[in-house]
């Protein structure tokens, strides 16, 4: 039974557009993670098996060549197989890297054999769009060893409060005119579908919080249907706030004492071609240093389209949500709270170095009764 959608048609003949695959490569971040996250890692990769699921042009077949894997299963769906397969043979691995054209939920490996390691760069923009990790975790039940490794194993999703003076500023004045009601329809008609564009970490109004953690060891295609977080955050600074700013992390495998490789999204990192979703309100807002804003964001997927999600904001009354403890927004219970958990933790503090200096005073005492023994 063929159970390829128009949906997935066009899914896959998108990735045939080489302007794409140019875009990803040149994203320096993501690309130089990658393959810090294999070369680095060299005594592990030597002699293993590896799957590259949705290999694109192959380069991450080919840093793991490049690493010592004794086999790589390239994967990929789109009519690209044909090009990495080039590319393979260009860089003289073709003995290593073996390009299986299809969808890897329709693949199967000579003898049933299980790989050691899958690498995978599955990320769409907010982490999740394009719903390309399905068929990694798909791959890893059917493929991964018992303890084998995923490139990366973990991921995190964050959102904090921001301004967008790139989108609105301009139209106080532009060229001469005020277009400031241009620049409220503007934002109005752009509430309804989230901007992807990079902004800068000045633009944040309040510190980041994670929405969701993804284990690739663990979880589920379940697990990824659907994410949510209610939260309160007291501003850091004053400004206009006109937006919840949506962005990932990848955590790569930390082996054999290396350093863990991160690849971050975030507007205080490098900047990488995913930038960050921005979810704009309606109508801005004046917010004022540590003032409390309190919002819901829920992430469903698409019960129609599975590769896509729907990301609705809410906006809520501070006063009426839980805030977190402690909390940085300048309520009076919020401030008591804090002022509480200082002078607790001030006192624990004094009361650990006054137990430490009896403690010494013990260890030291004199048994004056040795002197006289002596005499």
């Amino acid at each position: 039974m063929d159970i390829c959608t128009n949906e997935s048609n066009d899914y896959f003949s998108s990735y045939e557009d080489l302007e794409i695959h140019r875009l990803m490569l040149e994203d320096h971040p993501r690309t130089d993670a990658y393959r810090k996250a294999i070369l680095e890692n060299k005594s592990y990769f030597k002699d293993k098996i590896v799957m590259d699921v949705g290999c694109g042009t192959g380069i991450l077949s080919i840093f793991c060549a490049q690493a010592g894997a004794k086999k790589v299963y390239a994967v990929e769906a789109s009519k690209l197989a044909n090009l990495a397969k080039e590319i393979i043979k260009e860089n003289e691995f073709e003995e290593i890297i073996e390009v299986l054209h299809s969808k890897v939920e329709d693949v199967t490996l000579p003898g049933d054999v299980k790989v050691d390691t899958i690498v995978s760069e599955w990320m769409g923009f907010y982490l999740l769009h394009e719903g390309m990790l399905d068929s990694v975790l798909i791959a890893r039940d059917k493929f991964l060893k018992p303890g084998g490794e995923m490139f990366p194993e973990s991921a995190a999703i964050y959102v904090a409060p921001c301004s967008v003076p790139e989108l609105y500023n301009k139209w106080k004045d532009f060229h001469g005119v005020s277009l400031s009601t241009f620049s409220k329809h503007l934002r109005s008609s752009k509430s309804s579908k989230p901007e992807i564009m990079q902004i800068e970490k000045e633009d944040l109004l309040g510190p980041e919080v994670a929405m969701a953690w993804i284990n690739l060891r663990e979880d589920t295609v379940q697990d990824l249907d659907s994410y949510a977080i209610e939260h309160v955050v007291g501003t850091s600074r004053s400004g206009q706030y006109q937006g919840i700013c949506v962005w990932f992390e990848c955590n790569f495998p930390e082996l054999n004492g290396n350093n863990r490789v991160i690849l971050k999204t975030g507007p205080e990192s490098p900047a990488t071609h995913w930038k960050q979703t921005i979810i704009l309100l309606p109508e801005e807002q004046q917010v004022e240093e540590q003032e409390p804003i309190a919002f819901q964001l829920d992430m469903n997927r698409d019960q129609i389209h599975s590769r896509r999600y729907n990301l609705q904001l809410s906006l809520l009354d501070p006063e009426e949500v839980e805030h977190p403890v402690p909390c940085t927004c300048h309520m009076t219970k919020c401030i008591l709270m804090k002022t509480f958990m200082l002078q607790h933790a001030e006192h624990a503090i004094s009361e650990n170095s006054h137990d430490v200096s009896l403690s010494i005073l013990e260890d030291d005492k004199i048994d004056d009764n040795d002197d006289y023994d002596d005499e």
